[in-house]
């Protein structure tokens, strides 16, 4: 069956792949659409995120959703043919950070999509029925992808704590920064301003909640006559997010960095955020959240679908890595659909 690999910097082709088989305690899930993830383009920009690096021809992809396709589907109480958001991640289950209920921070945990785990660009892939949630009527397969980013951002709000209307700054807005924003408005968040350079991106903010748009934090600041924000959520992929975050905070504000920065790295003038005393925590994919998630959606709290701009063919991988890696066209979310076209 075809595939999509990463291979090497800015190189992903269309390859053969052998057609998974699923274990006693797997099911098999015919992929319907996979999301290109921030993540997926450190793969693709940099070969690597910290350790995890790409070696050989490595298949990405963790945003996913899909049909079952395995008879054996009924003995776990899934009727074939459901469609089911994946969750990627399986914890171990046995270790310190399990047992304290921080299973997005096993250290033994199996990812699908994070070398060397193979992921879903492809057109079948196996789960543990633990990890299928099956989606309302009225999802489509698109929108059941696209509830792992919503995840993300739901433990990231998780994380801050949101104080009753507090001002609040996301700064970034690709689709995890989109995400986080409307989730953080549903949280009880009050003025809520993003900085993002991309014009269109900007106007987007605006209308999925956001209170005001700028493209710098020298615009934030200005607007709040240098006090900066109570809360400030990161999610960019550049080196100076966590600088940009820590002059965004007000004295004794509170900062959440969700992106991962460009070269595995952030620059830091330590005496800003010392002086400020900012409360800071790092957020990492997500815990038990799938739930949440689709509530949001089934609510109409949360529009995942306008994120989700452009759609490709699995064949057309290596044009939709390049136009999410450029952010042209008016790009923020690229879902591939190795199964066929986009729907329900």
């Amino acid at each position: 069956m075809q595939a999509a690999f990463i291979r090497g910097i800015r190189d992903v082709a269309v390859g053969e792949i052998q057609e998974p088989v699923p274990g006693p305690d797997e099911l098999l899930i015919a992929v319907e659409a996979v999301g290109i993830c921030g993540s997926d383009l450190h793969y693709y920009l940099e070969g690597a995120i910290g350790q995890q690096v790409v070696e050989g021809g490595f298949v990405p992809g963790h945003e996913f959703a899909g049909r079952v396709v395995d008879d054996r589907a009924a003995r776990f109480g899934i009727a074939p043919g459901t469609l089911v958001a994946v969750d990627p991640a399986t914890a171990c289950g046995r270790c310190e950070w399990c047992h304290r209920g921080h299973v997005n921070l096993c250290p033994n945990v199996v990812f699908k999509g994070a070398p060397p785990h193979m992921g879903a660009m492809t057109r079948l892939i196996t789960a543990r029925p633990e990890a299928l949630f099956p989606v309302p009527e009225g999802f489509d397969a698109t929108d059941a992808a696209m509830l792992e980013p919503l995840g993300v951002a739901v433990h990231a709000v998780d994380l801050a704590r949101p104080r009753l209307l507090e001002s609040c700054a996301v700064i970034g807005c690709g689709a995890i920064g989109l995400l986080t924003l409307q989730v953080a408005k549903v949280a009880g968040v009050g003025e809520t301003i993003a900085v993002e350079p991309h014009q269109g991106r900007r106007a987007l903010a605006l209308e999925l909640g956001a209170d005001r748009a700028v493209a710098t934090v020298a615009e934030l600041l200005e607007l709040t006559h240098g006090r900066g924000v109570d809360l400030v959520l990161e999610a960019t992929d550049v080196h100076e997010g966590f600088q940009l975050a820590a002059e965004a905070a007000r004295i004794g504000g509170r900062v959440v960095l969700i992106g991962i920065p460009e070269g595995d790295s952030y620059a830091l003038q330590a005496s800003l955020a010392r002086r400020k005393g900012l409360g800071i925590k790092l957020s990492r994919r997500m815990g038990h959240v799938y739930p949440r998630a689709i509530e949001l959606v089934r609510r109409g709290r949360v529009d995942v679908r306008r994120l989700a701009t452009h759609h490709f063919p699995l064949a057309a991988a290596p044009e939709a890595f390049a136009l999410q890696a450029e952010r042209s066209g008016g790009i923020v979310k690229a879902i591939l659909h190795p199964n066929g076209s986009p729907g329900a």
